[in-house]
C-alpha cells in the first residue's frame, strides 16, 4: 500500500544532458523530486544540463477512443522503425488528455524497469482488456509486435465504429421523445391553464377533448414535482441497477436482441464483433480454445457469451467449431457456413473476417434505413400529440360564434 502511494507521488521529468562521450542525450523519468532525477542520472554517467517537470494539459478520464488512437499511433510508429520507448514518449507528449499522458508514462516506466509490454498493460485492466493484452503478448513472443498493434488498432476502430452507429441510431428517437415530453409538460403547466381562465367566461359547455386536456393539465400543475421526480428517480434507479446488477444486465442483453426494430440491428452488431474478434485472435496465432475466452467477452452480449462458453466446451471434447456454433442456435446459417468453409480450407481468420465485414456493412445499411424510417414516424407522433392538444384547446374558440 505504501509502495503504491509512493508511486502515485512521483512526477514525470524531462531531462537533457551529455553522456561520457559528450553526446547529447535526453529522455523522461518518473521520480519524487528533481534531485532524485539528477542523482540517478549522475550514477549512470550522464552530466545533466537541464531537468524540467512535465505538465500535461487537459484532463478527464481515459476513454476507449483514447486507447484506440494510442494503439493506431503506436502501430504506425513501430512500423516506421521508431523504438518502443521513444514511441511512448512521442504519443504521451502529443496527448491532449492528461490522464492518458500519465498512464502512458507509467507504462513506459514499467517497461524501462524490466517488464514486458504485455505485463505493463495487464497492470491496467480498466483500459487494456484480456484480448488486448493477449494479442500484445503474442506479438512480443513472435517478434511481430508492430503487426499485432496494427491488427489491434483496426479491430478497435471497427468495433468502436459499430458501437457508435448503434448509439446514433438510438440517440435520435430518444432525444426527440425527451424534447416532446418537455414541450408537452410546458404546454400543460403554463399554456393550458391560461386557456382555462379564458374559457371560464364562455358561458357554454366545453367540448369533450378540451375537458380531457384541462383535466390532464390540472393534474400536471398539482403534481408536476411528483411526475418529474418519479421519472427522474425511475431512470436513475434503472441505470444504476443496470450498471451494478448482473441479473439486470443479463435481462437487458436478452431483451435487446428481441426488441422490435432495434433487436435485429443489435444482433448483427454483436455477430460482427464476435467474428471480428475471432478473426483477429486467430490471425495472431492464438489457439482457438484460448481465443474463445476473449471472443465471448468481446461480443458484448450475455447470450453470445454463454454460447461461446458452450462452443469452447464442445471444441475441448473434440467437436468442430462449425458443429459447436450450430448447436448454440444463435448464429445465422450464413455465418455457420462461412466458418465451415474457413475450417475446411484452413483460412478461418480470413473467412471470419469476411463475415465481420459483411455484418458491419449490414449494420451500416440498417442504421441508415432506421434513420430514414424513424424520422417521419416521429414527426407523425409529435404532430398527433402536440397538434391534438392545440386543436383541443381551440375547439371552444370555434364555438364562440354560436355562443355570441
Amino acid at each position: 500500500m505504501a509502495a503504491e502511494k509512493k508511486k502515485d507521488d512521483q512526477i514525470t521529468f524531462s531531462w537533457e544532458g551529455k553522456d561520457k562521450s559528450g553526446k547529447l542525450v535526453r529522455g523522461d523519468m518518473r521520480a519524487a523530486s528533481e534531485t532524485i532525477v539528477r542523482t540517478t542520472l549522475r550514477r549512470q554517467g550522464i552530466n545533466v544540463t537541464k531537468v524540467k517537470k512535465q505538465s500535461f494539459r487537459g484532463g478527464g478520464k481515459v476513454t476507449d477512443k483514447d486507447i484506440t488512437l494510442f494503439t493506431r499511433q503506436m502501430a504506425t510508429m513501430m512500423k516506421s522503425g521508431v523504438p518502443l520507448l521513444q514511441a511512448f514518449d512521442i504519443v504521451a507528449k502529443g496527448a491532449s488528455n492528461a490522464a492518458l499522458a500519465k498512464l502512458l508514462m507509467d507504462i513506459k516506466t514499467d517497461v524501462e524497469t524490466g517488464s514486458s509490454l504485455s505485463q505493463a498493460f495487464r497492470k491496467y485492466p480498466l483500459y487494456f482488456d484480456q484480448l488486448y493484452c493477449n494479442l500484445i503478448e503474442a506479438g512480443e513472443q513472435a517478434g511481430i509486435l508492430d503487426q499485432l498493434l496494427d491488427r489491434l488498432a483496426t479491430y478497435k476502430e471497427k468495433t468502436q465504429a459499430i458501437i457508435s452507429k448503434i448509439k446514433s441510431a438510438l440517440f435520435y428517437p430518444v432525444s426527440v421523445i425527451v424534447v416532446a415530453f418537455i414541450v408537452t409538460a410546458v404546454i400543460m403547466i403554463f399554456v393550458v391553464p391560461a386557456f382555462k381562465e379564458v374559457f371560464k367566461n364562455f358561458g357554454a359547455d366545453l367540448p369533450g377533448p378540451t375537458l380531457v386536456v384541462i383535466a390532464i393539465s390540472d393534474y400536471f400543475v398539482a403534481n408536476w414535482w411528483l411526475i418529474f421526480g418519479v421519472i427522474g428517480g425511475g431512470l436513475y434507479a434503472f441505470f444504476y441497477t443496470w450498471k451494478r446488477s448482473e441479473k439486470m444486465q443479463i435481462f437487458m442483453d436478452r431483451l435487446a436482441l428481441r426488441f422490435p426494430v432495434f433487436g435485429p440491428v443489435i444482433r448483427k452488431a454483436t455477430i460482427a464483433r464476435w467474428t471480428r474478434t475471432l478473426s483477429t485472435m486467430f490471425a495472431a496465432g492464438v489457439p482457438l480454445v484460448e481465443a474463445l475466452d476473449s471472443v465471448g467477452g468481446a461480443a458484448g452480449n450475455y447470450e453470445y457469451k454463454q454460447a461461446t462458453k458452450q462452443i469452447k466446451a464442445e471444441i475441448s471434447t473434440g467437436s468442430s467449431l462449425t458443429a459447436a456454433m450450430q448447436n448454440t442456435n444463435v448464429f445465422p446459417n450464413m455465418v455457420v457456413q462461412m466458418i465451415a468453409i474457413g475450417e475446411e480450407s484452413g483460412q478461418l481468420d480470413a473467412m471470419s473476417g469476411k463475415v465481420a465485414d459483411f455484418y458491419e456493412q449490414e449494420v451500416d445499411d440498417a442504421v441508415e434505413a432506421l434513420s430514414s424510417l424513424m424520422e417521419p414516424m416521429i414527426m407523425v407522433i409529435l404532430g398527433v400529440v402536440i397538434g391534438g392538444i392545440i386543436v383541443a384547446m381551440y375547439l371552444p374558440i370555434f364555438k364562440l360564434g354560436a355562443v355570441v
